[in-house]
């Protein structure tokens, strides 16, 4: 069995079938407007299978919807490089979508651009509530900063890109969470230091610490983007 990236997996010395590695998105919205910059994030309910009650940033799995909906989808040249890089061609357009789309559906805010030319009615079924806004999503507003694959034994396992995005490019009020689905929880708007003192998974922590530095740095796409997988060595960690 492979990875997502190619990479072999090896059963588990239980013999259990291993979880497959799906690929994945998350976005880390940044606002400015206060004294100190904010990054929205959210609680997993204490039912959740992956991560349960802990503070992450809305993401999830890659879908063939995303997939469809992103050819001809625009990228920043330097992340459209990066993601390129150990992964199946053509997959960066539809990360870019899945965070979008998980944004949306997560906290209910749209990260979009007006575009009437993408008519809703044509479009995958669980992305006809964006377009139906007259919006197409704004992938090239997404920065990429940071990827991690979950290490092996997890229930689910996903080979995750993580985005920087300015919550100026989103369509409407940043603190209108009114179209959340319900999977996170406790939506909120945090200072790095107060996102720290949450419950966070650790990958998250390592996540907040890039953050960090590429907002004391002032360009996100200036520094090279860490890479945290696990290799036949063991855990490894590489810049792309």
């Amino acid at each position: 069995m492979a990875s997502a990236a190619g990479s072999p997996v090896s059963p588990p010395p239980d013999g259990r079938e291993p979880a497959r590695i799906r690929d994945a998105a998350s976005i880390v919205l940044v606002r400015r407007s206060g004294h100190a910059p904010q990054i929205l994030m959210g609680q997993r309910g204490a039912g959740a299978v992956f991560m349960p009650e802990k503070f992450v940033f809305p993401g999830g799995a890659v879908d063939a919807e995303d997939a469809a909906l992103a050819f001809g989808a625009a990228l920043e040249p330097e992340t459209a490089r990066r993601l390129a890089i150990d992964a199946a061609p053509g997959l960066g357009p539809a990360l870019a979508c899945a965070a979008i789309r998980e944004l949306w559906e997560e906290t209910g805010l749209r990260l979009g651009a007006a575009d009437a030319a993408m008519p809703a009615r044509a479009a995958p079924a669980g992305w006809q509530g964006f377009l139906a806004a007259g919006l197409r999503p704004r992938t090239e507003a997404l920065r990429f900063f940071f990827r991690a694959v979950t290490p092996p034994g997890r229930p689910r396992r996903f080979d995750a890109r993580f985005f920087i995005a300015e919550a100026t490019a989103l369509v409407g009020s940043d603190e209108d969470f009114s179209g959340a689905c319900g999977e996170l929880l406790h939506l909120q708007w945090l200072d790095i230091a107060a996102a720290r003192r949450l419950s966070l998974p650790f990958i998250t922590e390592l996540v907040l610490a890039e953050i960090e530095l590429r907002l004391a740095g002032g360009e996100a796409g200036e520094r090279p983007v860490p890479y945290f997988h696990q290799s036949a060595e063991g855990p490894q960690c590489r810049m792309l």
